[in-house]
């Protein structure tokens, strides 16, 4: 049985990841419903966990799990570390004496606990003592009603940590952050925040050479190694990268030239790619990155997978751009005028609806990080890639960016 898991990110007030939820299920639940979610979820999470671990789906952050009735009661996995893990108890469990009691077990044992969907009824009095965490979704927060920003008030006085759920604009994050709201979580921050106009200046004059050179039809070695030897810092990077083991075991590296020619012609673009996005993001939260990472790899796998085999690799570029819209606060088709990418990519970017291979891969690649089930099977169809497949895609892609983003880190 294959093991199914998307990940949610939940930001703080900075727009900085703090956490990211965990969803599991069942594949083949989302066939045949009477698969129950306890079960999907128990059997999901121990695959995923002992198989890949929930600190490499989250990049080390904490891990928020959703929890059913029997799962809790029955089948909690002790293994779980309750330091790095929330357990995040769904609204649909029925509050029962028994169910409580398991819930105070878990608080025993040192896991923090939070509310999911909170609505304000009267059925979480007998849990919300055991809760570090109350989620509340955007849509039940009416800002001029007295008695709800009473009982918001009421919560926080009690030491309760607030988490806006379904935060989809930038005003709404605002508006939430506040009203005193400790951490968002919602697809704002994957969107435009057009709050002033930025333009491609915030990237060296040697990184915009280095993307137009590795953009054109005919590669130039040399004129690579001139941009390079012309900037100490981009040449430091490329040295410090190609000596890193993940690429290279056996050789050491000691000059620009031999770097180069090393690395070669596709592995040197998608490092010059990664080096642009890494320059172009300005200020904002490097997870932007880390998520670009994993989108690049997995639209470059994917590609593979659809036999696209082009040089540059445009789905390695369209992963790795595909968040430069909410790195620099601009529209993609403003951000398109000054980058030296094929129409092909440029249309995928822009109108990601539209019906072309790359658009459909950028739109897997978002159904996963939405962990919209019906979506990826729908959209798996329509690429020929097996379920199975993508969701191996999706994992390798995790394991890889985490890797990539402490060689750039380290390089910084």
């Amino acid at each position: 049985m294959f093991a199914y898991v998307a990940r949610q990110a939940i930001y703080d007030t900075e727009k900085r990841v703090f956490a990211y939820e965990l969803l599991f299920r069942d594949g083949v639940s989302n066939c045949f419903p009477d698969i129950s979610l306890d079960e999907a979820t128990s059997s999901m999470l121990a695959d995923s966990h002992l198989s890949v671990g929930v600190e490499n789906i989250c990049f080390n952050k904490i891990s928020f799990i959703n929890f059913h009735q029997d799962t809790i009661i029955h089948r909690f996995p002790s293994t779980l570390d309750p330091l790095n893990v929330v357990i995040e108890i769904v609204e649909s469990v029925d509050v029962n004496e028994q169910f409580v009691t398991a819930c105070e077990q878990i608080s025993k044992q040192g896991y923090k606990i939070a509310l999911d969907d909170y609505d304000f009824s009267d059925k979480w009095e007998p849990l919300t003592p055991l809760a570090k965490y109350v989620k509340i979704e955007a849509d039940l927060i009416d800002f001029n009603n007295p008695d709800i920003m009473q009982k918001i008030k009421a919560l926080r006085e009690d030491g309760k940590i607030l988490i806006a759920e379904q935060v989809e604009t930038l005003e709404d994050f605002n508006r939430f952050k506040d009203a005193g709201f400790d951490y968002f979580q919602g697809y704002f921050l994957s969107r435009p925040e057009v709050v002033k106009h930025k333009n491609v200046q915030v990237a060296t004059t040697s990184i915009l050479q280095l993307v137009a050179a590795s953009s054109s039809d005919t590669f130039d070695f040399q004129e690579i190694n001139d941009v390079f030897e012309k900037d100490i810092g981009l040449t430091y990077k490329l040295m410090r990268f190609i000596n890193n083991p993940l690429f290279n075991k056996r050789q050491t590296i000691n000059s620009l030239h031999h770097a180069i020619r090393f690395l070669g012609e596709l592995e040197l673009k998608k490092f010059i790619a990664l080096l642009a996005i890494a320059n172009l993001r300005g200020n904002k939260p490097v997870d932007l990155i880390l998520s670009s990472l994993v989108r690049a790899n997995f639209c470059k796998l994917m590609g593979l997978a659809m036999t696209h085999k082009e040089n540059p690799p445009s789905s390695y570029i369209l992963g790795l751009f595909s968040q430069m819209d909410a790195m620099m606060d601009m529209p993609m088709p403003e951000i398109m005028k000054n980058l030296p990418f094929s129409d092909d990519v440029k249309t995928a970017l822009c109108e990601v609806h539209s019906n072309t291979d790359l658009a459909l891969q950028l739109r897997i690649c978002i159904a996963f990080e939405r962990a919209d089930w019906a979506v990826i099977y729908e959209m798996s169809q329509k690429a020929n890639i097996p379920e199975a497949d993508l969701f191996q895609m999706y994992y390798d892609s995790v394991h890889w960016a985490n890797a990539m983003q402490a060689q750039v880190a380290e390089s910084n």
